[in-house]
Parts: C-alpha cells; sequence; structure tokens
C-alpha cells in the first residue's frame, strides 16, 4: 500500500491523541470537543482514501467477465460490492461509492504501456491528500461523469478543481445545491430535457390506511416553487412567533408537522374561497439575466431551491402567481423588479435575498429570514442601505448577536459576498468564513 497514505493515518491518529489526550468524552472541554470531532473526521476521510484503491483492486479482479474466477464469487459473494459491504459493515451505496471513487482515482494505463494520471486527478488529489471525502468525491465524479458527452474536458477540469475546493465541510443539503448549480453552469442545454422529464414524471399519490392517509410524489421545480412558497411562508411565521414566546405559549410542533398543518389550512382556505392564506407575503424570485428574459433561453435559478429551470418556464409560472423575475444587468445590477414593486423595504429585501439566497449564515430559505443590520442602526448609527443589509433566520441573527461575530459584505451587488468573523474564543485567530452563498457556488 502506498506509504503516502498510512503515513496520513499515522498523522491523523496522533492528532486524535493530542485532542482528546485518552480522556473520555464526557471531560472534555467544548474545545477540546470540537478538535476530537475534528481528528475523527480527519482520521475517517484517511482511512477511506487508503481503502479506495483496495476496492477498486477488488473491483478489478471481480469483473464480470472473469466468470467463476472472480474474486468476490470465490469468497462467496455475488459481486465486489456485496462483498465490500459485509466484510466492512457498510451500505451498499457507501460500497459501491468506494469503488466508484476508486476507480475515478486510480492511475491509469494506456494500451501501449504508458502511465497516465487518474481519471479524475483534482478528485484524487483531495481523497489522497485527506482532505476530500468518498461521499463528495462520489458526488463531483458523478457530476464529472454525467455531463462528460456534452462538456469540453477543459471545462469539467476546471469545475473538478473547483469542486475539491469548495466541497471539504459543507453539509449534505449544501454540496446537493453546489452540484445541482454546477451541472446548470456546465451544461445549459441540459437544462430543459431534465426539467421537461421531471415534469412529466410528477405524481401523487394518496393512500388510506390503517385510519391514515398517506401522501406519496414529486412533481418538477416549477410546479413545486409556489407550492414550497407557500408552505414554508406559513411555517416561518410560526417560527418567527416561536422565537419571543414562552413555554407556555411556544407551538411544540416539529417543522414536519407544522408542514403538514400549512398544507391543510391551505387545501381548508381554497374550497370555496378565491384568495391564498398566504397573501402577498408569499413571493417566487426568480433570478434571471435580461437576455434570457428577451429569448427564454438558458437555465435561471429560484430563491430556496436548488435545482435550476429554464428560463422559458418563467413565463408559465408568472401567468397566474406572484412570481417577480429580478432581471440583472451586465455588473449584477437589478435592472427591473416586473410588476410587483411595492415600496421601498420590501424591494431592498428582494435585491438583498438575491444576494444572500437565503440565510447569509446557514442557508435557510429565504422565507424563513428578515433583513437585519449589519452595524445597528440605533446603536452604530448603521444606515439602512443594501451594503447594510444581511439575510439571516431568527435562530443565526441571536446567535451571531450574542457570541459576538462580526460580519462584512465585500463587493456590491448581488455579487457582493458575506463574510463571518468568528469571536476570539471560537477562533483565536477570527479567521472570516464565507457565507452560505459562496459555500455553494462554484463561481464562488
Amino acid at each position: 500500500m502506498d506509504n503516502t497514505r498510512l503515513d496520513g493515518i499515522a498523522a491523523a491518529l496522533d492528532a486524535l491523541a493530542a485532542a482528546g489526550g485518552g480522556r473520555s468524552p464526557e471531560v472534555l472541554t467544548p474545545a477540546e470537543l470540537v478538535a476530537v470531532n475534528n481528528a475523527f473526521g480527519a482520521l475517517k476521510r484517511q482511512v477511506d482514501a487508503a481503502f479506495t484503491p483496495v476496492a477498486a483492486e477488488i473491483a478489478r479482479q471481480s469483473r464480470v467477465e472473469l466468470g467463476k474466477d472472480s474474486l468476490a464469487k470465490k469468497q462467496g459473494f455475488r459481486s465486489p460490492v456485496a462483498l465490500i459491504q459485509a466484510t466492512t459493515g457498510s451500505t451498499v451505496g457507501e460500497a459501491m461509492k468506494l469503488v466508484q471513487v476508486g476507480e475515478a482515482t486510480a492511475p491509469r494505463m494506456s494500451l501501449t504501456g504508458e502511465s497516465l494520471p487518474a481519471k479524475h486527478p483534482h478528485v484524487a488529489d483531495g481523497v489522497t491528500s485527506g482532505g476530500l471525502g468518498v461521499t463528495a468525491a462520489s458526488a463531483i465524479v458523478s457530476l464529472l461523469d454525467r455531463v462528460a458527452p456534452r462538456t469540453a474536458l477543459a471545462d469539467r477540469d476546471e469545475a473538478e478543481r473547483k469542486l475539491v475546493a469548495l466541497a471539504p465541510g459543507l453539509r449534505a443539503d449544501e454540496l446537493a445545491r453546489l452540484i445541482a448549480r454546477t451541472e446548470a453552469f456546465l451544461d445549459p442545454d441540459g437544462v430543459e430535457p431534465r426539467h421537461e422529464e421531471a415534469r412529466a414524471e410528477r405524481h401523487l399519490d394518496i393512500i388510506e390506511r390503517d385510519g391514515r392517509l398517506r401522501f406519496s410524489g414529486e412533481v418538477d421545480v416549477e410546479s413545486g416553487a409556489p407550492i414550497k412558497a407557500a408552505i414554508e411562508g406559513i411555517v416561518s411565521q410560526t417560527l418567527r412567533r416561536n422565537h419571543d414566546a414562552d413555554d407556555a405559549t411556544r407551538d411544540q410542533r416539529s417543522i414536519k408537522q407544522m408542514r403538514a398543518d400549512a398544507l391543510v389550512a391551505i387545501c381548508r382556505h381554497a374550497i370555496g374561497c378565491e384568495e391564498l392564506p398566504t397573501g402577498p407575503t408569499t413571493t417566487v424570485i426568480v433570478q434571471m439575466t435580461l437576455d434570457q428574459l428577451r429569448t427564454e433561453i438558458g437555465a435561471v435559478t429560484i430563491d430556496g431551491i436548488d435545482q435550476p429551470i429554464p428560463a422559458g418556464a418563467v413565463r408559465r409560472l408568472a401567468c397566474d402567481l406572484q412570481v417577480i423575475p429580478a432581471v440583472l444587468g451586465s455588473e449584477s445590477a437589478v435592472l427591473d423588479w416586473g410588476r410587483d414593486k411595492r415600496g421601498f423595504t420590501r424591494a431592498q429585501k428582494l435585491a438583498i435575498a438575491l444576494r444572500d439566497q437565503g440565510c447569509a449564515c446557514c442557508g435557510a430559505p429565504p422565507s424563513w429570514t428578515e433583513v437585519h443590520h449589519i452595524r445597528w442602526w440605533k446603536r452604530h448609527g448603521g444606515r439602512t442601505d443594501l451594503s447594510n443589509g444581511v439575510l439571516l433566520c431568527v435562530a443565526c441573527h441571536h446567535r451571531l448577536h450574542d457570541d459576538g461575530w462580526e460580519i462584512e459584505v465585500d463587493g456590491v451587488g448581488i455579487d457582493a459576498r458575506v463574510w463571518f468573523i468568528p469571536p476570539p474564543w471560537i477562533d483565536r485567530d477570527r479567521t472570516p468564513r464565507p457565507g452560505a452563498r459562496q459555500r455553494c457556488s462554484i463561481a464562488a
């Protein structure tokens, strides 16, 4: 086995020992717990990195054409994935990712015997260094392989490099958002066919069983955007009320229960009534360029939804819904707010929502957020303008305020970047941390 991989495991073990000192978790300080968590993460990534080439070689020696001489079949398994899954205790999906990443990052050889780099060299470097986990590596490899027939090699190589740099440390939902938007960036012509395929497969099943109604289905983004906006609008109102409520009056429902009740409320109101219960506070914001508005060509994004949609779908959305097409010029300046510009404060929030695309800190949906002054309006004389506003959910607003975080906005317009500067007791060096949009954008 490559000594570099073993050295990485040894270094991670040393970091783990130094962080915890062999003591039980309950006696560790918060800072030590965080350090141990980070060390375990590094150890897992290094172990997975060392195992991926082994998984790939097991797959190579178990390929179908070997028949009964397949390594997996000799060991009593129907496939290499089954062998790996059974012996490591992982799921089938995790075993498949190990094989996939191992094959994508292994050195290759040409028909003439010449050594070739790995199929995905940037992913290989990220995995080998221990910075990129197998799950993220698998998502990147899947994306690159999926768009390969329709994209240039140079574009894929640049996207791979950026994705490997951005993926470490992302949550699963943030990684999914990054992958979806990167695919639209690499393969804009594929957005409409994927959208039409999703629309053709939309369905909703309603099954009565055990005294309950079970709803199961899925819809395309164009159809689902107003549904999500209406439900989340009602949920966000409850969450805001909850923050200032005491234990006796706080709504004890889970988010899932609130969503279910919101759907019930909307349907009850819809029967015999022409007005929506969410009123004008529920809005679907579609971000697009002036050229996309004119030609209806290209991919556009809906605030709060990861998957882009074709520009032509916006016209259908705007027919009978409160949809705001936020049209942008060449320097990302807002040129037009459609027909729904109702006041200065509302326009400001919409502009800041275009920049932050939800809570600038955690990435919560825009409907869960409010605009807050970075420099306080009353105490510090902060101006009520776009450069001094940031979109935050209630939880992040109070946490950042109470813990002493600072916020900076770098640049102007919707391309400006939001940075969060931790207090010294969290990070002695006070290294700025990127906002949620930056963490999930290949263009960041």
